[in-house]
């Protein structure tokens, strides 16, 4: 943001932490295995960090577990250990190239569990949507001291921003809310 002051540049961008967050909540499956539920995993290969389903394969046999089918046999232990280090809970039984990954029961200690990582996500959301506040708010100030806008105009676009704030993380208060309900009762 150059010189113009664009609150559908702001909204935009504000979506964008939304649809991030709607992802990573996506991911946090409860019950049944889902092959998303590894989407957030990135693995050390090549010298950069990969998402998972650019080196491999993942599939759903059964109801409880998850395969995982390594392309490069030389990432087998990058992808065993980024799994592992995930917040997910989830140790995969190697097999070759291919890792097993029985999906745990819930009991109500890993459901908390789960509820933590969703409230992660959502904090760093909201902290998303607050940073693009400060850059809008910024430039207004900018704009109001080169001259370029009114005081009378700053003060208007300045809630304009806010509402806008308050209304992306009453959305992501929500979502989390409708995550947390899905978990807590499954």
């Amino acid at each position: 943001m150059d010189g113009k002051f664009d609150i559908e540049d702001l909204k935009r961008r504000m979506n964008g932490a939304l649809s991030v967050l709607r992802t990573e909540l996506a991911g946090l499956r409860t019950g049944r295995a889902s092959a998303s539920i590894l989407d957030p995993i990135m693995v050390d290969a090549y010298g950069s960090q990969m998402p998972l389903n650019q080196v491999a394969t993942i599939s759903v046999p059964e109801p409880r577990s998850l395969s995982v089918s390594i392309w490069d046999r030389s990432l087998v232990n990058a992808v065993d250990k980024a799994i592992r280090e995930s917040d997910l809970g989830l140790n995969p039984v190697v097999d070759g190239q291919n890792l097993r990954i029985p999906i745990p029961e819930l009991n109500a200690e890993r459901r908390q569990e789960i509820v933590k990582v969703a409230h992660k996500y959502a904090e760093q959301a909201k902290v998303a949507v607050r940073h693009v506040r400060r850059d809008g708010m910024e430039l207004l100030k900018r704009l109001e001291k080169g001259h370029e806008i009114s005081q009378d105009d700053h003060r208007v676009k300045s809630e304009a921003v806010q509402k806008l704030t308050d209304q992306m993380v009453a959305e992501i208060d929500a979502m989390l809310a409708a995550k947390e309900k899905e978990i807590l009762q499954v």
